[in-house]
């Protein structure tokens, strides 16, 4: 089926992007014989539109910055492929493609040193924005902590889109493929997450950031949960 043809209402809605299609084609192509793979790949398309049939009409569509390129829709379709190809696919294979989908544009900014007050501080400035934006569309609600020289960044989620999406519709077992890059995002800027929960396994998605050689980071060591969730302690 041709994108164009697929029935979802573009007057709030977005298609997901194309190198989020790219990444669910190729694990297709991965999985099933050459003779197969049309058909699943229509089966992620229905699938798609019949979830955004019954979903939220209020995430701002293509004027919303979180549903560019890996974000809220990227994650809805990334689900949906879950959902058709779940006997053949893997967690790894899944956080795979999200890191494809979002790294790219941290790996371009591999100059910021987050060890660095500079770079920190217009982290923190990115951050503010970022939140102008949620508030205007409140599809993810955030809080900015006030910017304390020499302490870690804080900023928090209590709304999740794709979180509140995973719960709706029963993809709660992956949404740590999903979350999980947000530890390696970080790591491409110099900088560590520390994080103990998120919207999808808790009330809220906390994000205290500081440089790779902060030594914060000794209070809080990483693990792997039970989930394959990336933690702190």
């Amino acid at each position: 089926m041709k994108d164009s043809e697929l029935q979802i209402d573009r007057s709030c809605h977005v298609l997901y992007s194309k190198p989020c299609k790219k990444e669910i084609l190729a694990k297709i192509a991965l999985h099933y014989p050459e003779a197969e793979w049309e058909t699943v790949w229509e089966k992620v398309q229905r699938q798609y539109a019949v979830f955004l049939s019954d979903w939220r009409t209020d995430l701002g569509g293509k004027k919303n910055f979180h549903n560019g390129v890996g974000g809220t829709y990227d994650c809805i379709a990334i689900m949906c492929f879950y959902d058709v190809c779940r006997d053949v696919t893997t967690f790894r294979e899944i956080e795979e493609m999200e890191e494809k989908l979002i790294l790219p544009t941290f790996r371009k900014l591999k100059f910021v040193d987050c060890n660095k007050p500079f770079w920190r501080k217009l982290m923190y400035k990115a951050f503010v924005r970022a939140k102008s934006g949620c508030d205007k569309w409140h599809d993810y609600e955030m809080s900015v902590a006030p910017y304390e020289t020499d302490k870690p960044i804080y900023y928090e989620f209590t709304e999740c889109p794709a979180a509140e999406f995973a719960k709706r519709f029963g993809f709660t077992d992956i949404m740590p493929a999903l979350c999980n890059v947000d530890y390696a995002s970080m790591e491409l800027l110099h900088a560590r997450l520390v994080r103990t929960t998120t919207c999808a396994n808790g009330c809220k998605c906390d994000y205290t950031i500081c440089g790779d050689q902060d030594l914060y980071l000794k209070e809080h060591p990483e693990y792997r949960d039970e989930n394959g969730y990336r933690r702190n302690k």
